[in-house]
């Protein structure tokens, strides 16, 4: 099968659905999968600014395909055209060959070869966390109770990760003369440094926090700007941070703790400016983190650990569905240069893609 899968792979990668700019239409990579899926009905939902959501369905089953078809832009750094798909003994190198074309190519590869019952998201929207695609279908009636989502995991199940929420401060501060005795408190960024090492102190308390193998909360302050000049008071400053929490850790929560660290008077905004769950999510985590176990053995799937990046199966367990993510590729090959998925993971799961179409039984829910 895998000259089928690399043929297909070809032609994926060949379209442009970088993101940004996610200038991407109905047509285009929408009309080759159309083309290659013969059988299947087909529903084409535009939701605007490039979100395009493609579903494609055989026969009545209970389990949903997600495959998100945009890419991150390409850089300098590629070393031959990002669109002209390279195959060496080994790998298949190409944009979105690992993130995740590779996936789509398989499960097309596995519709041509079975008859039985299947369902395919197709969407263009996951690399800009502008998750419209997912949040229009799950608005939609649907006959789904779980999804299996494609992401880089080595050909391996995964059943739990981090989520996600990024925040944006603003500091207000007097402006006046450094030399002054109120510089300590007047200035914008003095206040938020302060706010840095009381959240970074706090951070590592939790180190030994816990869930299905992940530890710890992951932070990181990503950018601080403010201030004029070394001998100026900083009137303003702009602290932007993110943080990785386990499911087991109320996103709300440490919002609000977080909030808490920086002083009143000097904290002119607090804002999430994103935010995607972690996996499971929701009430009853472990009780979902078991459904998902069950259901990844029931498909007799090889089970991975989890991961520390986010994904967009924790948006169908938001939605109470039961959700895992299973996919050709290692993240670390991912948003790379000459990014490449090797030939050998998008075989095992083509194969494993086939059994699973070919086999109405085994797309039963435990």
């Amino acid at each position: 099968m895998l000259p089928t899968i690399l043929t297909h792979l070809e032609r994926l990668v060949s379209f442009d659905t970088r993101n940004p700019p996610r200038d991407i239409g109905t047509d285009g990579i929408f009309d080759y999968l159309r083309s290659v899926l013969p059988g299947f009905r087909i529903e084409i939902t535009d939701f605007g600014a490039g979100a395009v959501a493609f579903l494609a369905v055989r026969g009545n089953p209970r389990i949903v395909f997600n495959v998100h078809l945009d890419t991150v832009p390409d850089s300098p750094h590629w070393t031959a055209n990002p669109h002209g798909l390279r195959v060496t003994e080994d790998r298949a190198i190409g944009l979105g060959a690992c993130d995740i074309k590779g996936a789509a190519a398989c499960l097309i590869a596995a519709a041509a070869q079975t008859t039985g019952d299947a369902a395919f998201l197709f969407t263009t929207d996951e690399e800009a966390n502008d998750a419209r695609c997912i949040a229009g279908f799950l608005a939609q009636k649907h006959a789904f109770d779980a999804a299996i989502v494609a992401e880089p995991t080595a050909a391996e199940a995964v059943l739990a990760h981090r989520g996600i929420s990024s925040v944006l401060m603003r500091f207000s501060g007097t402006a006046g003369h450094a030399s002054g005795a109120q510089a300590m408190e007047a200035s914008a960024l003095h206040q938020a440094i302060r706010f840095g090492g009381r959240a970074l102190d706090h951070v590592q308390s939790l180190a030994n926090a816990e869930f299905g193998g992940l530890r710890g909360l992951r932070f990181n302050i990503g950018r601080l700007e403010g201030g004029i000049k070394a001998n100026m008071i900083a009137p303003s400053a702009e602290l932007r941070f993110g943080f990785r929490p386990l499911p087991s850790q109320p996103v709300d929560d440490l919002l609000t703790t977080f909030r808490g660290m920086a002083a009143p008077q000097a904290l002119q905004h607090f804002e999430e400016t994103f935010r995607g769950p972690s996996l499971p999510t929701g009430e009853d985590t472990a009780g979902k983190f078991a459904r998902a176990q069950a259901l990844a053995a029931s498909l007799d799937l090889p089970l991975g650990a989890p991961v520390d990046f986010w994904t967009e199966a924790s948006l169908f367990s938001a939605a109470g569905m039961t959700a895992l993510v299973y996919g050709p590729g290692h993240i670390a090959q991912a948003h790379t240069a000459d990014e490449w998925v090797a030939l050998a993971q998008l075989a095992s799961v083509a194969e494993n893609y086939r059994r699973l179409l070919g086999d109405t039984a085994a797309l039963v829910l435990p």
